[in-house]
Formats: structure tokens, sequence, C-alpha cells
């Protein structure tokens, strides 16, 4: 009877071999933008990550790793992405249904009438944070209000790049502050501290940051008129009227979903039962469009509006008004606008779970560790990693726990509280997932509200400021939380060999 070999023991990879699939990443992305533009993430970025990924699992088989190892590591990886993926395609059901049932053109509508240009990007940063704060939720708020002020944008000529930024900033504030957000309770977890603790302690960085942000789309909205991009849509309100039977009514879905967001009800159930109750919206309140939207006159009635609400939800809305802007802002959604997005979030776990598993993430953590010396010059380390996990990894969460697991032990050491480490994490692993075009974060962002994530970028003033504000106050030592001497001897006695 054969037994089977023991697997070899991998060795630990080098510095210059961890550094190798990200040199071949940083070449091929920036190359992947020069040929492509803004359709590199149509494909060609997808490419370079899987180059990369096969770099990395080079290196680990070089080591003694063994390529089953390595598959199963990748389908874990794209495993833990599985969460995502499906939010993000009942994110596409509920835009198409919501906009099909009039609940985004009375959004658009009531922004419309209340939002004014010279406010509107600090006002859309605030109400974000608001709802974000009470439901705990980024991609929920992007994907329900944040939808519908991209349209008010649209029609008031103003900048979609400003908006999508004061939308990420708002929600991701509220993400971050809020006890109910999921990354708000993990920071916390992987450092060993405490949920409230850790989120009182947030607010010395957090607050200020959002203030500033605030005073920044203040700026940039100054004087802001209806511009010139507003004349293709004409009178907005009047054109959506012509199209949907508008009304508060509209909004039921909308409180539904927030109102299950704050029970802590799972959010993808949560988004697909908006979209249900969008589509059955739809078929009471919008019937002419639903039949129209089903485009086959040979199917009776109800067979018509079964088959047009159907379509909404995995194709989205697609209408002629005559009007080529209106057109172009209603007719998107469905789960089929999210697939390029999926297969971009795929690839990108693919890389991120190859540089986990050949050991190349923590290589290049525990470089940076040693170089911190100080106490200022650890939490800037752990925000550097927690930002650089985010970019190698392509996801929050790992930018959270990863960073947490390795760093943990050296804050005991230190005798620095946990506090210190989860404000971090959530510092530079929750605030800059968003600014990385293939995270999964970054890559919802962009499909979500149908703006590039490097067009956003410069105008997601919280998430920029954010870890700046917390690097300058960790080097001048404010607020920086010790434990009692008693607990660091005792974790000294733990981790000294008898």
């Amino acid at each position: 009877m054969s037994q089977t070999a023991p697997a070899a023991t991998a060795r630990e990879p080098s510095l210059l071999q961890a550094l190798l699939p990200l040199l071949v990443l940083f070449i091929l992305l920036p190359l992947a933008v020069y040929l492509y533009a803004d359709n590199s993430s149509y494909g060609a970025n997808q490419i370079s990550l899987l180059l990369a990924a096969g770099v990395a699992a080079l290196v680990g088989l070089r080591n003694g790793m063994r390529w089953e190892a390595v598959q199963e590591a990748i389908i874990s990886g794209i495993a833990i992405s599985g969460t995502a993926i499906l939010i993000l395609l009942a994110v596409g059901a509920l835009i198409g249904t919501w906009i099909l049932s009039g609940a985004v053109p009375t959004m658009i509508h009531y922004g419309l009438a209340v939002l004014h240009p010279s406010f509107f990007y600090p006002a859309v940063c605030l109400v974000c944070a608001i709802v974000a704060l009470t439901i705990g939720s980024s991609w929920t708020v992007a994907g329900t209000l944040g939808v519908a002020l991209i349209g008010v944008a649209q029609g008031l000529g103003l900048d979609v790049a400003i908006t999508a930024g004061a939308i990420i900033s708002g929600a991701y504030f509220g993400d971050k502050m809020s006890p109910l957000s999921d990354t708000t309770n993990l920071a916390p977890a992987a450092a060993g501290g405490e949920l409230f603790a850790h989120v009182r302690h947030m607010v010395w960085t957090t607050l200020p940051s959002l203030g500033l942000a605030l005073l920044g789309f203040a700026f940039l909205g100054f004087g802001a008129k209806a511009g010139a991009a507003a004349v293709g849509f004409g009178d907005l309100s009047n054109e959506l009227q012509k199209q949907f039977a508008l009304g508060p009514h509209l909004l039921i879905p909308l409180v539904v979903v927030f109102v299950l967001a704050i029970r802590r009800f799972p959010a993808f159930p949560t988004i697909f039962i908006g979209a249900l109750l969008g589509a059955v919206f739809a078929v009471v309140f919008q019937p002419e469009l639903v039949v129209k939207l089903a485009g086959n006159e040979a199917l009776s009635r109800p067979m018509a509006l079964l088959s047009g609400a159907w379509t909404a939800l995995f194709d989205g809305y697609k209408g002629e008004s005559g009007n080529a802007a209106v057109d172009d802002l209603l007719n998107r959604g469905g789960m089929s606008s999210m697939l390029n997005t999926v297969w971009l979030i795929i690839c990108a776990m693919t890389f991120g779970a190859v540089m986990e598993k050949v050991g190349l993430l923590e290589r290049l953590i525990r470089s940076v560790l040693k170089m911190a010396r100080s106490t200022g010059s650890l939490i800037v380390a752990t925000l550097v990693t927690a930002f650089g996990t985010n970019v190698l990894a392509a996801d929050q969460y790992l930018a959270i726990v990863l960073p947490g697991r390795i760093y943990k032990s050296e804050y005991e050491k230190r005798g620095l509280a946990p506090e210190n480490l989860s404000r971090a994490l959530e510092d530079a692993g929750t605030i800059t997932s968003p600014l990385i075009p293939w995270n999964t974060c970054g890559a919802y962002m962009a499909a979500t509200l149908g703006v590039a994530t490097l067009d956003y970028l410069p105008y997601a003033l919280f998430n920029l400021i954010n870890p700046i504000i917390a690097g300058v106050l960790a080097y001048v030592g404010f607020k920086i939380l010790m434990v009692k001497p008693e607990v660091v001897v005792e974790h000294r006695r733990a981790h000294t060999p008898d």
C-alpha cells in the first residue's frame, strides 16, 4: 500500500523575491494605462494582476512550495471575495429596478429642488456621512444615495468626479465611526481591543479629517453655478416627470433597505430585497415602462410585466426619451453591468492570495517593522503596511487582519494600548481601500457610481487627509495610549523562553 510523501517545507523568501512580483505589477499597470487609457480596467489590468500572481507563484515553487498549496490559496482567496461579488451583483440589480420603478428619478427630482450648486459638494459629503454612520455601510450608501446624487450632479452640470469623492468621503467617515460597521468591529478584534474604546480613540484623527474635507468641498463648490453640461439635460425635473410617475411613495424601498441595515441584517439579502421591492414598485407604479422594457409585443400583459421587471434585474434600465443626455444618465444598472468588476476582483484576489500564501506579504511587512524604532514610526509603519496590503491583497479586510496579526505583539511589547493599533488599521486599512482601482472597494465604487477610481481619487478628500493626520499625530505623540506597566511585564514574561 503506497504512502503519500510528505510535502517539502518551503523556504522563507528573500526580500528581493518578495519585491519581484511588485516590480512586474508596477511595470504592467502603467503600461496598461498607456496602451488602453480609460479602458485598461476592462481586461488589461486583469491580465497584469494574473501575470504578477504567476511570478509570485513561481517564487513559491522555487522555494519548495507545492502547486497544490498555491492553488488552494487562490481558491480560498477568491472565496473570501464571494460576499463582495454577491453584493456587487445585487447592487447592479438594485440600480436597474430602482431606476425603472422611479425611485432614483424621484431622488434626483427632489435633490435638484433642495441642493444648490454652491453648497452641493459639502452637503453631499455630510448627508452620506450621517446616513453611513446610521447604517454602518459605505457600500449601501454609495449604491443607493450615491447613485442618485451622481444624477443630481449631472443634472446641475457639476463635476461628477468631485461628487463621487464627496460621496465616498462621507460614506467612509460614517462606515469607519459606526459601531454597526463590520470593519469597525474587525479592527479592535484584530488588535485585541474593545469596540467602543476603539471608536472613542478614532475621534481624534477622524473628526478633524472630516472637518478639513468639508472645508475642501466648500472651497471646490464656492460660487458654483449650474454648468454648461446641464444644458443637455434641459429642465431635468420636467424630463423625469414626462417619463416617470414620481412621488415620495417610491422611496419606500430605500427606507426598507436602511431599516434592514440599521437592524444589522446581512448586506447581500438586504440589497437584493431592495432590488426585488424595486421590481414590484416598477410593476405597480410604472407599468407602461415595464412593458416597454420587455420589448416583446407577443407577450400577454402579465407576462410582459414579469419580463420587464426581470430584465431590469439582470440587464438594467434601457429607455429612449429622445434626450440623449437624460438617456445616458438613466440607462444603466443590472447584474450584467457588474461582470467586468467581478472579473477584476477575482484577478486581484488571486494575486493577493498567492502573495500571502507564498509568504511575500509577510516578508515585506517584517522588513518595514525592522525600521520602526520609535512609537511614531511604528504607527506610521502600520499605516503604510495597511495601505500596502490594500494595494497588494486587494481587500480591506486583509488590510486590517494581516497587519493587525503581525504588529499586535510589537505594540504589546512596547506597552502601547491596542486602541493605537486598531485606530491605525482603520485610518489606513479601511480608508484607503476605495482609492485603489483593483481593490474590491475601489472596483465597487467605480462600478456603482460610474466614475473611474483614478478620476475621483484626488477628490476623496477625507480618505486622503485621514491617514496623513494619523501619521502626524503619531509622530508628535498626541493621544498615544499606554497600558499599565504590569501588563507590559506580564507580556514579556509570557514571551520569554524558560
